[in-house]
């Protein structure tokens, strides 16, 4: 489980196809020790499995496996040498929950229409998939690669978020361009009342 508040911007330093799968190498800030093999990491959105760490000179770095359905529903197909990616390391007990609940299961991708930039702002104009726009409600909470975001607005499949400066300088949300694909997770508690709303009771 996450929040959605980003604790680092990793890189990817190495892209290894292994059949169905992509191993990658993310460099990292964190402390290598702090690092547990088997540890869910989210990034970039989807909740990764840590298989090795290690450090080459000054770079702290962690292997992950991305499998064939990862690469399949989320943006992970594009990621190569160079790539930044928000991280969040998982809650623990105890652990403030600052943004809203994430799973690190991504439900789809979206795409960004167009961006406003103003006071060192920027306003993201989003198209969701069509069978996900339902889950986004304005004012409430969205993931976006692995960034927990309020909704200013939403019509039809399209929906607004306002990042700050702050957001921008320390996620990878600076270097986005009109174009770009993101990581989708819909609100977890929207997800189970619609399917609460879907299901009749039993007769």
């Amino acid at each position: 489980m996450f929040t959605g508040l980003v604790t680092d911007v990793g890189e990817v330093i190495a892209v290894e196809a292994r059949g169905d799968l992509k191993r990658l190498r993310i460099a990292t800030s964190y402390a290598i020790e702090t690092i547990a093999s088997g540890a869910s990491i989210a990034c970039g959105g989807p909740c990764l499995t840590v298989v090795a760490t290690g450090k080459s000179g000054d770079k702290n770095w962690f292997d992950v496996d991305v499998a064939a359905e990862t690469l399949a529903r989320t943006n992970a197909h594009s990621w190569q040498t160079g790539t930044k990616l928000n991280l969040e390391r998982s809650l623990k007990l105890g652990d403030e929950l600052g943004g809203h609940m994430v799973t690190g299961h991504i439900d789809g991708i979206a795409k960004i229409v167009a961006i406003d930039a103003f006071d060192g702002m920027k306003r993201f104009l989003i198209e969701a998939p069509a069978q996900l726009a339902r889950f986004i409600a304005e004012k409430g909470s969205v993931a976006l690669d692995g960034t927990s975001l309020t909704v200013n607005e939403s019509v039809g499949n399209r929906f607004s978020v306002l990042l700050i400066p702050h957001t921008l300088f320390v996620t990878s949300w600076g270097a986005r361009k009109a174009g770009d694909e993101l990581n989708l997770e819909v609100d977890l508690i929207a997800r189970y009342v619609a399917r609460l709303a879907d299901t009749k009771p039993a007769v």
